[in-house]
């Protein structure tokens, strides 16, 4: 059920991943509405990319570079963050990139480096907030998933992993900070017109095997793009932080909206089909004698 936002000024942010693309655009939505941004990414290199919302919004907005992979770094940086604005409202969880590939392409390097990004990222830097947010019993902690967090599709199965790994950690966070007042949402985007696909792409080194399958692929992608304009994303993020009754999952897009909705649809098809198998499969009985030992 959606609840009339009730706009919240001066708010405190922590964005990771926030230079380019979404967190950028986050970023802005943001200072825009009058709160304060800490602002955290690995490429806050020279000329610093932020400059500009620097120069408009002044001590409104604190930059710090961070790599979320780095745990110690992560805490180190969340404490800068509300030693300089006093607290923290809004954590949003953005900073990561895409691997793509046949599951069989993938090195060890580029398989851990996507789950240490995109899953222990998002992990290291909710574990950092928390006290803060628990020691005031309010905050909002919104994970940037994507589609790929509720379906794995061909060659992109390691980017599907990490945000099946964000999706389930954040469901079961978001039970454990409920009883301290602090809110978590899961945002599931679909495409949009950011570096994703170009600084922020790895790509596998590819089978011959798999080239039939990816010049299928990529034939029934061509030309079907339905990315949007990052600043969407934005406004639809302030509506979720301004709500006193958020979700617990946010989809972001007409075509993902859709394509959620099929996804859990043959899901449960399936699971329907082979109901009788499963249910077979338990019949509760006393713990046998010896059991354990």
């Amino acid at each position: 059920m959606t609840t009339a936002p009730t706009p919240t000024t001066d708010r405190v942010w922590f964005v990771t991943g926030a230079s380019r693309g979404l967190g950028r655009a986050f970023t802005e939505a943001a200072l825009a509405a009058g709160d304060r941004v800490a602002a955290a990414s690995r490429t806050l290199a020279t000329p610093e990319p932020l400059a500009d919302l620097a120069a408009e919004h002044g001590d409104r907005l604190l930059t710090l570079p961070l790599d979320v992979t780095d745990r110690a770094a992560v805490h180190e940086t969340v404490g800068k963050a509300v030693e300089h604005f006093g607290r923290l409202d809004v954590v949003v969880n953005n900073a990561g990139f895409l691997a793509t590939g046949a599951v069989e392409e993938f090195s060890e390097t580029q398989a851990r480096a996507q789950l240490e990004t995109n899953f222990f990222g998002p992990l290291w830097v909710s574990q950092a907030v928390l006290p803060h947010l628990r020691a005031r019993r309010h905050g909002h902690i919104v994970q940037i998933s994507s589609i790929g967090g509720l379906g794995g599709f061909p060659f992109t199965g390691l980017y599907s992993a990490s945000k099946f790994a964000l999706e389930g950690m954040s469901e079961a966070l978001a039970a454990e900070a409920a009883s301290f007042g602090v809110k978590v949402t899961i945002v599931e985007p679909g495409g949009y017109w950011t570096d994703l696909y170009t600084t922020g792409l790895v790509t596998a080194e590819p089978l011959d095997a798999y080239a039939p399958l990816r010049a299928e692929t990529e034939k029934a992608m061509a030309g079907n793009s339905v990315d949007s304009m990052p600043r969407l994303a934005a406004e639809a993020l302030m509506k979720l932080v301004d709500s006193e009754d958020p979700p617990l999952r946010l989809l972001l897009g007409d075509t993902i909206y859709d394509l959620a909705f099929d996804l859990v649809r043959r899901r449960m098809d399936t699971w329907a089909a082979w109901e009788e198998t499963s249910r077979a499969a338990e019949h509760a009985v006393p713990m046998p004698e010896g059991y354990g030992t």
